[in-house]
């Protein structure tokens, strides 16, 4: 009996100290619950259910000269994904390779990551929005973000440049003033459900984003299109290698059109080659040929050293100079020095520059900006080649006179050019003109400022003289516009072979020129890199600077008297 009773009452504390073990265990961790580690549950479980996502500004526009659009930000719609929440990832994959083209075993991995939100496609075309919207599969979402668009396809694309997928600057203007056009990001905290699905009621903080500032040019689309096209059946007739063309206000330095060919499409830049892309006419140095006399020719007068009616004997096309035999394209007896321009003779440019001397010739080019950046607003300008005076040898002051053992840029010669057709002031060439908010205000303007004298108005007065010689009787007359006047001077430069030897079969034809000749307007400078057959500038180059010409100032008459007011 009492062993019965001694047993019972052992159960009985048994099962009491268990009861009490299980309290205890509750109630330790109901403590660690709520006192411990309440926060970092919390936090596991607002992260389940609410996360932060950044929100895109909308990057600024692009004008030209009359606030024409030439770039602009669309918004389009871009596919993310919650993994977590997307239960059947392999029937998701295949119906979303089939929609958006893509592997399916690239979106498999994707779905397959351990995070809370990825990216499946950006910037979706309306037709896969419809196609993904029809699907309703949890776990899924659409996001607005903004696309950058080129309404004129290729016109302006090495101006312009273009955007990464995260609407980042990667050339041309979008990347000089990147810092101006991006914006800031913003970004908002979303929750969702428990199947994923973004409760915009309930959003908590949001940041909004700031949208890029506008970008206004000194291009005009007009003027861009008559370079363009022009340029572009040059190009394809002379079956050339590449062509450029710059079209300057010589009296602001202000850029009114660049065109580079061969050219691209920015709305689909990743299509084609580095060789397409690049703005040749700030990259790309060269050997100017006869082009290059206008330096010294305008360094000869400005000094005094020659007159208009200074004869020079062309030695009958011949001459031989510290054991270099030098040649003119046809021969020539005794020539005015405004002759030896106007016809381009070597010969009689060589013995021009031999008064001038070396120093002093050096001096002037400097002077004219060559073999130094023209610091245009644009990314990825080269300086050319300008020896110091110290490398020269003795066969340079027969060489570079005439453009040879110098390299320069397209941009440099329009620079150089303009300084002659507004009076001899060097202006830095630009192409921005404003920046301004969303709202239209300023807040930036780019005003054109010379940075000096470089010749005379006498001196620059007589060049113009010279060079309509050029075009009304010399070298280029098929640069003569029909109902203006106009001057310039033909370049045709022999490239150099790997050997390093001169070529006779690959040549830069170019025609640099300003109209109208007795107020200049517009400076034009035209390069056709290694054109077939016929390679002459004044014949290859030089038509196409006279319907430029034609065509940009009577739009430019047009534009002053207002008759185009009404389709701005």
């Amino acid at each position: 009996m009492q062993t019965a009773s001694v047993c019972s009452k052992s159960r009985i504390y048994k099962v009491f100290l268990f009861f009490v073990i299980i309290f205890v265990l509750f109630t330790s961790r109901l403590v660690y619950i709520q006192f411990i580690s309440s926060q970092l549950l919390a936090k596991k479980a607002n992260r389940q259910y609410s996360y932060p996502l950044v929100l895109s500004p909308k990057r600024g526009d692009i004008y030209d000269n009359n606030m024409r659009r030439l770039a602009c930000s669309l918004r389009v719609e871009s596919l993310y994904a919650i993994p977590p929440y997307v239960k059947d990832k392999n029937e998701t994959a295949s119906a979303l390779s089939a929609i958006l083209k893509l592997d399916r075993r690239l979106i498999l991995e994707r779905l397959n990551r351990k995070k809370s939100f990825i990216w499946v496609k950006r910037k979706l075309s309306d037709a896969e929005v419809e196609k993904i919207k029809s699907l309703d599969i949890e776990g899924l979402g659409l996001l607005k973000e903004y696309k950058r668009f080129y309404p004129n396809a290729a016109l302006a694309s090495h101006v312009l440049g273009f955007v990464d997928i995260d609407n980042q600057g990667l050339e041309g203007l979008e990347l000089f003033y990147d810092g101006y056009l991006k914006g800031e990001n913003g970004w908002k905290q979303v929750v969702r459900d428990a199947k994923g699905r973004e409760l915009v009621s309930k959003e908590k903080r949001v940041l909004p984003p700031q949208n890029g500032y506008n970008l206004i040019l000194t291009i005009d689309e007009i003027i861009q299109h008559i370079t363009e096209t022009t340029l572009d059946d040059a190009w394809r007739k002379s079956r050339a290698k590449s062509a450029m063309a710059i079209v300057m206000d010589p009296k602001s330095g202000r850029i009114l059109a660049l065109a580079n060919r061969p050219t691209f499409n920015p709305n689909f830049f990743g299509n084609v080659n580095s060789e397409q892309r690049r703005d040749r006419a700030i990259t790309d140095y060269f050997e100017p040929g006869s082009a290059f006399k206008i330096v010294t020719a305008s360094a000869a007068l400005n000094e005094q050293l020659v007159r208009f009616g200074d004869v020079f004997f062309c030695e009958n096309g011949s001459w031989k100079i510290s054991g270099h035999m030098l040649h003119d394209h046809q021969p020539h007896g005794n020539l005015t020095f405004k002759e030896v321009i106007e016809k381009s003779s070597n010969i009689g440019t060589v013995k021009v520059a031999l008064r001038l001397k070396e120093k002093a010739l050096y001096e002037y080019i400097e002077k004219f900006k060559f073999g130094t950046p023209t610091g245009v607003d644009l990314p990825g300008e080269v300086s050319g080649i300008l020896r110091p005076l110290a490398q020269w040898s003795k066969f340079s002051i027969s060489s570079i006179p005439m453009g040879q053992e110098i390299g320069v840029t397209a941009m440099q010669m329009t620079a150089a050019l303009s300084i002659i057709a507004n009076g001899g002031l060097y202006y830095h060439p630009t192409i921005a003109k404003e920046i301004q908010d969303e709202k239209g205000q300023l807040i930036k303007s780019f005003e054109p400022a010379p940075s000096e004298r470089v010749i005379s108005e006498e001196t620059a007065a007589k060049m113009r003289q010279i060079l309509q010689g050029v075009v009304d009787s010399g070298t280029g007359k098929m640069a003569k516009p029909k109902s203006y006047t106009a001057g310039g001077k033909t370049g045709t430069a022999q490239k150099i072979e790997p050997s390093g030897v001169y070529s006779h079969s690959k040549f830069m034809a170019s025609f640099i020129g300003f109209a109208p000749a007795e107020d200049p307007q517009i400076v034009i400078c035209v390069f056709i890199d290694e054109p077939r057959s016929i390679y002459y500038g004044g014949v290859v180059a030089a038509p196409v600077f006279k319907d430029i010409a034609e065509e940009s100032l009577k739009y430019l008459e047009l534009e002053k008297n207002g008759i185009l007011e009404a389709k701005k």
